[in-house]
This record gives structure tokens, C-alpha cells and sequence, in this order.
């Protein structure tokens, strides 16, 4: 990302919006934008195979393993206003496991970019299945758009969720519904 650039085309869209980008409280807002615009995209500079690669683990077993309660931050790539939420994530290991911060690292790298939640919840079942080489993943997705919220219908407690079943999550309900079952369970 041209920094540089960034901050120019943020300078002109206060213009446009009848502001004066030298007055005290804006000026510097286009440097501060664009550091913004750096972190919240960084997923384009990532590669869940890098993030991955070291960090899987021989195991002998072939359990259920879950992270939930991912917290995650993503922008909509309808309106680029913020959806957050939960993700949680599940595999059943076959031969290897994963570092456990590796899921949360996967679901940042896809949720890091101009997003649609449908999309990225099936970007991270298919790198967290291409990565453990499992039996098979499940990961749903509850997140809160302010896109929703801010504008158009403005409705204020809407949670959308989404889910994506892979393997074994997919074929058999027994997995599947084992899955759901523990990702709903509250912990402290």
C-alpha cells in the first residue's frame, strides 16, 4: 500500500466533504487514516500457508480439537464500514495438529481484508483444512455489521451467522452436531 498516496486521496475526500484539512483536529487525520487503512488490510500481505508452515505437530490421535470466541474485525466491501464478532473454528486431526494460535492468526488473515462473511467463513475452513490435513473442519462466523446498524435498515442487534462444514463436519451429523454442541456451551 502507497502510504504516501493514501493519505493524499484522504486529504482530498476531507476537501470534498466541505472540511479543512489543516484546521487543528484534522491535520493530521490523513497520516493517522492511513496507518488505519495499513493494519486493517493487512491480510492482502499475508499467506495462511506462511502462518501455518512450522506449526503443525505429530499427534497420534484423531480428536476434536476447537478454538472459539475468536474475536475478529473485518470490513465490508459493499460500504468499507466494520462487521466484528466471534469465530469458531474446529477440526478433527489426523496424524498432526495445528499451534492453537495459528487458528486465530487464519481467521485474522482473511478477516483483514475487504470481506464478505459468507466468503471469509469459507476461506478459513479451507486453509484450516489444507493446514491440519484433517478429518475434517467446521467454523461458524457470528459477527455485528455496521453497515446494518449505521445506515440503511439501522437495525441495532442484528447478528449474522454463517457456518462452513468440511470433511467429516460435512458428511457426518454425529461431528457436526458434537461441534455445534461445544461451540455453544458458555465458558468462563
Amino acid at each position: 500500500m502507497n502510504k504516501e498516496r493514501v493519505e493524499q486521496l484522504i486529504r482530498e475526500l476531507l476537501i470534498e466533504l466541505g472540511e479543512d484539512p489543516n484546521r487543528e483536529g484534522l491535520e493530521r487525520t490523513p497520516s493517522r487514516v492511513a496507518e488505519t487503512w495499513h493494519v486493517l488490510t493487512r491480510g492482502y500481505r499475508e499467506d495462511p500457508r506462511e502462518i501455518t508452515s512450522g506449526a503443525t505437530f505429530e499427534c497420534e490421535l484423531n480428536n476434536m480439537i476447537i478454538a472459539h470466541n475468536i474475536e475478529i474485525y473485518s470490513l465490508c466491501e459493499h460500504h468499507m464500514l466494520p462487521f466484528y464478532g466471534r469465530c469458531h473454528i474446529g477440526y478433527v486431526s489426523q496424524e498432526r495438529i495445528l499451534g492453537v494460535s495459528k487458528l486465530a492468526r487464519i481467521a485474522d488473515c482473511y478477516a483483514r481484508r475487504l470481506q464478505n462473511q459468507e466468503r471469509m467463513t469459507t476461506q478459513i475452513a479451507k486453509a484450516v483444512m489444507q493446514a491440519a490435513k484433517g478429518q475434517g473442519v467446521g467454523v461458524v462466523i457470528e459477527c455485528r455489521h455496521l453497515c446494518m446498524m449505521m445506515r440503511g435498515v439501522e437495525k441495532q442487534n442484528s447478528i449474522m451467522t454463517t457456518s462452513s462444514v468440511l470433511g467429516t463436519f460435512r458428511s457426518d451429523p454425529s461431528t457436526r452436531q458434537e461441534f455445534l454442541s461445544l461451540i455453544s456451551r458458555q465458558t468462563h
